[in-house]
């Protein structure tokens, strides 16, 4: 039991530690690879933002993108949509990929989304579709 006991306070021990470590990466760090992914996103923000206006595309908890409202957007426009949707969230992806290799610290990829997901939703323009926290899209 005793040894039970002080396998948990060190894995617990290890937890905080690995938390606090993440508190200091560095989420702006800028590399090359960072700037290209960033420059590629920031081009394709503004076929995004009347999007994110008319409430067609809203921002995921996951620190994604994705359709909202399919019929917001006409048909013959969907599959472009869809694809500019597929770009973003592969840039997304990436950025975060990058920036937790950038920390030397590959593993924090998570955690480094899940702040960026709260941070798109943050700086969101009113009126602009989020998941809150059970996955419901609000309108901000």
């Amino acid at each position: 039991m005793k040894n039970w006991i002080m396998k948990t306070l060190w894995l617990i021990a290890a937890l905080f530690a690995a938390g606090q470590a993440f508190a200091q990466a560095n989420l702006e760090i800028n590399t090359p690879g960072v700037a290209a992914i960033q420059g590629s996103m920031q081009k394709r923000h503004g076929e995004l933002a009347p999007l994110y206006a008319s409430g067609a595309v809203g921002l995921t908890r996951d620190g994604n993108v994705a359709l909202r409202d399919p019929a917001a957007v006409p048909l013959a426009q969907r599959a472009a949509v869809n694809g500019l949707i597929a770009a973003e969230n592969q840039d997304r992806a990436a950025l975060y990929r990058e920036i937790a290799r950038a920390n030397s610290h590959p593993e924090w990829e998570g955690d480094i989304r899940n702040t960026f997901g709260q941070r798109w939703i943050d700086r969101a323009q009113a009126g602009w579709y989020y998941q809150n926290a059970a996955g419901a899209w609000t309108r901000k």
